[in-house]
């Protein structure tokens, strides 16, 4: 988005034009905006800046709400403390259940020999990647079975989901609205419609479950839509219910836009315990992560490779 000039030395140079484009930059971000749609906003599309702020917005309004709820039940925590009414332990834990968090800690299941993980705090976004064999739907399907209220979305809905989907919007006029509502705003992004799409979205906007596990988020979603597809879920309000999912799609999983209520969770290829890794260059296996991810061309060269265990 940057376009320096060169010196007769070959060096880059950048004018004030550069610069204040930078600051640009930097502000769109500071917006929630991704890459993608910063370019977008200044190459004149209007239209994006204005859902970005009204985003923007909404979101810090429901972050207000949240803050004030919180201080009234902290305020309130400390005046049954100063009476004496509550011990210090039922203090604690109504402090942590004020914080809204959802923390685990499961023993491993196969390829992994019951080693613990532990997640302290699942994000509003956590991202599942390995290669083929990692393990990593284990992983997920362990996490989901060990979350309370935890749904686990598998890929069985690009097979019979879709027509199982309609059914569900037939009879539920109100998850029909929302899912349109969603299917509207992931095709004014660029995005397509699709049976594939309508059937996750359906998935998604149900209600119920506290925390959703989804096997390989952009299954049978094209590029434009997957790009999509992340926007909008890192648009939904603070107060959304967490998502964990399995990708290995570089839109999906674009390193440079993850935020800070997201996280990622590689699992390594030699089967060593899946661990945590920040986004960023020289981070412990952000090399690994790298690898794991390519765009939907590339992965379609892998479609229907099954890795399976070989005995000696």
């Amino acid at each position: 988005m940057l376009k320096p000039t060169r010196t007769t030395a070959g060096w880059r140079t950048y004018g004030p034009e550069q610069m204040m484009r930078a600051r640009e930059i930097v502000e769109l971000r500071t917006l929630g905006l991704t890459l993608v749609e910063v370019a977008r906003v200044l190459d004149g599309d209007a239209s994006v800046l204005a859902r970005a702020l009204a985003t923007h917005e909404a979101v810090l309004q429901a972050r207000i709400r949240q803050l004030r709820e919180t201080v009234h039940r902290l305020h309130k925590l400390r005046g049954e403390l100063d009476r004496g009414s509550m011990s210090v332990a039922s203090a604690l834990t109504k402090v942590r259940q004020a914080r809204d968090t959802i923390s685990v800690a499961i023993n491993l299941p196969w390829p992994w020999n019951g080693e613990r993980f532990e997640l302290r705090e699942v994000c509003r976004l956590t991202h599942i990647v390995g290669p083929l064999g990692s393990g990593k739907t284990r992983l997920a399907k362990r996490l989901a079975d060990a979350i309370e209220g935890a749904s686990f979305v598998a890929l069985d809905r690009l097979r019979d989901g879709a027509a199982a989907a309609k059914e569900r919007l037939a009879a539920d006029p109100q998850l029909e609205l929302r899912v349109r509502h969603s299917v509207a705003a992931i095709t004014g992004d660029g995005g397509n419609t699709s049976d594939a799409l309508v059937a996750l979205l359906t998935a998604l906007e149900t209600e119920g479950p506290a925390v959703q596990v989804i096997d390989m988020l952009e299954d049978g979603l094209n590029a434009p839509t997957q790009e999509a597809l992340i926007c909008f879920l890192r648009r939904r309000r603070p107060s959304a219910r967490p998502l964990i999912f399995l990708t290995r799609s570089s839109f999906i999983l674009d390193v440079d836009a993850v935020g800070p209520d997201e996280a990622i969770i590689l699992c390594p290829a030699n089967h060593s315990p899946p661990m945590l890794v920040a986004p960023h260059r020289g981070a412990p296996g952000y090399e690994a992560l790298s690898m794991c991810l390519a765009t939907p061309e590339v992965r379609a060269r892998t479609e229907g490779v099954i890795a399976v265990r070989c005995s000696d």
